[in-house]
């Protein structure tokens, strides 16, 4: 049975890189722009005893099968409250194979403003929203989960990002809600208001996400510009280095292979308390044209450059903290004896970077059905303590402007009240000081108390 993940895309960055992750769902399952599978042009891949290409077998993960013979239409919901973005998808390549239904769009703007989007013009569009969410999950067998994709700094992707997760969350509470969330970046700053919007937004992605992608526009730009030599990345190079981690984390639900996993799996795995679900994520090879000639693709290769710093889609410096549990999804011809050998000796060698409480902290699946870009490829995803860096650098700006009550009347003017600050500034806050305590926590410490427990 195919597990299909119901997707919404939300404001301005949400919906740009939405669409560069619907244009990479259509080439690694081989459709065309008019949503049909492209049969000859993948007649020599191996097919199953029924005939079905590995491509097309459990393309209903993210697409709609119509009445037509071999047409799919994606299953995304696109969420904006001013009519720009959507009108800029309509004319894409694949503009027309959206519902048109599912296209929802205001007049007026959120502003950057997150009381906008969460309160006021964001609450009057929700119900639309969730009715076209109902019906999309109407037409699934069996529903995996619900993913969003926004960004935290301005105003529809964090305000009305997060409603939509309240609202979601409340009416599907069993199912796994995950979000790919575009936070603040240190030095590459769009809105003024970003601290706020962004420790609101954190505020609840803790309640009410399973699983919280992290990703900033500054690190994309290190590895545009360092890693594949753009001098000028634009946001187009950017939103297909995202197109290919989500990818990634998706191909064990869309392709068959000898070790799987899914997003229940990837929760259990690496959310070992519920409020710790922010997860780092890297993805490898990431080669400009020139040194993709000279390096071997190997199993220890990828390994290596996923858990590199430079590799990482967020700021963070690996030094700043442990690793309490991670992830690899490899893809491609790989034995499962290569793979275990290379997380063993990650696990010897970087031993000083995992937290010695949790044993066997590494968690990996194989995928035989290789990435578009590269013949072997590895999406490596980590819940690190180092991450409490972005929350660190979050709070100190949002205590500098609401010290002095800085722009808090935009906020007040659509009714919110201060102590729904002072509560979001706690709760982050008190995710610092979690994510610290667990970094110092140590396996002897624990040993000890046991002892002086059984000694009482």
């Amino acid at each position: 049975m195919v597990r299909e993940i119901v997707h919404l895309q939300v404001g301005q960055c949400g919906n740009q890189v939405g669409s560069a992750i619907w244009n990479a769902l259509y080439a690694e399952h081989g459709l065309d722009n008019a949503g049909v599978f492209q049969r000859k042009k993948y007649e020599k891949e191996d097919e199953d005893n029924d005939g079905i290409p590995d491509r097309i077998e459990k393309v209903n993960v993210y697409f709609n099968s119509t009445t037509q013979d071999d047409r799919y239409t994606p299953r995304g919901i696109l969420v904006d409250l001013e009519p720009g973005t959507l009108d800029v998808i309509k004319a894409s390549p694949i503009g027309s194979q959206y519902i048109p239904n599912n296209l929802i769009f205001g007049a007026n703007g959120a502003g950057n403003n997150w009381a906008k989007g969460h309160y006021t013009e964001g609450a009057e569009l929700v119900e639309d929203v969730l009715d076209r969410v109902r019906v999309e999950s109407e037409k699934c067998d069996c529903t995996q989960g619900y993913q969003i994709v926004h960004s935290l700094g301005g105003g529809t992707g964090s305000g009305m990002g997060t409603l939509l997760l309240l609202k979601i969350r409340d009416a599907y509470p069993d199912k796994i809600t995950k979000t790919y969330s575009i936070y603040p970046s240190p030095k590459v700053s769009d809105t003024v208001v970003e601290p706020y919007n962004g420790v609101l937004s954190s505020h609840q992605l803790l309640e009410n996400s399973d699983e919280t992608f992290i990703i900033d526009n500054e690190a994309l730009y290190n590895i545009a510009n360092n890693v594949l030599n753009h001098k000028e990345p634009t946001y187009t190079v950017l939103n297909e280095l995202v197109s290919q981690v989500t990818c990634g984390i998706t191909s064990s639900l869309r392709f068959p292979g000898d070790l799987n996993g899914d997003l229940r799996k990837l929760g259990v795995n690496l959310v070992p308390f519920p409020r710790l679900h922010f997860f780092l994520v890297s993805q490898a090879p990431l080669f400009n044209k020139e040194t993709s000639t000279r390096t071997k693709l190997t199993v220890t290769e990828l390994t290596k450059q996923c858990f590199s710093s430079r590799n990482y889609y967020s700021n963070v410096k690996p030094d700043d903290g442990l690793t309490l549990a991670c992830s690899f999804t490899y893809r491609g011809d790989m034995k499962t004896n290569e793979v275990d050998t290379a997380s063993e000796a990650l696990q010897n060698d970087q031993s000083d970077n995992f937290v010695e409480w949790i044993p066997n902290n590494i968690k990996t699946s194989l995928i035989s059905q290789a990435s578009e870009q590269y013949p072997k490829s590895c999406t490596f995803v980590s819940n690190t303590t180092a991450l409490k860096g972005i929350y660190q650098r979050l709070a100190t700006q949002f205590g500098a402007m609401y010290k002095r009550k800085a722009f808090l009347h935009w906020y007040k003017g659509e009714g919110m009240d201060e102590m729904e600050f002072q509560e979001a500034d706690k709760n982050v806050r008190d995710l610092i000081t979690e994510y610290q305590d667990k970094q110092d926590a140590s396996f002897e410490e624990d040993e000890e108390e046991e002892e002086d427990d059984e000694a009482i």
